[in-house]
């Protein structure tokens, strides 16, 4: 299990991460960009590329799903329960490097 707490340390050990308040829900951000939100205390939703959240999914059965908003895949919902701490560093790097990325999909 992974704890609310060492998510927050997680994130925020990624350059220029910061903690934001999102809807009243923690988010993490680089550059102005969500790159993390904790949707509660056993769920982090990351926003990877959608054919990663399709792929990172099928990898992680029982510990991560598709998060859908409207017709778009959104994020990859972690299930903090069952998901280890490397994991969840490993996902969340993931995430923060798309939305890090000047030339990413999301702009500079």
């Amino acid at each position: 299990m992974v704890t609310p707490a060492r998510v927050r340390r997680l994130a925020l050990d990624l350059p220029g991460a910061v903690e934001q308040d999102h809807h009243g829900r923690p988010s993490y951000r680089v550059g102005g960009r969500i790159f993390a939100t904790l949707w509660d205390a056993d769920h982090l939703n990351v926003m990877l590329e959608p054919s990663r959240i399709e792929a990172r999914a099928g990898e992680q059965l029982g510990r991560c799903e598709p998060v859908r908003w409207g017709r778009r895949l959104a994020a990859l919902r972690i299930d903090l329960r069952h998901a280890s701490p490397a994991l969840v560093a490993r996902l969340l790097e993931e995430a923060w490097r798309r939305r890090s990325a000047v030339d990413g999909p999301w702009g500079p």
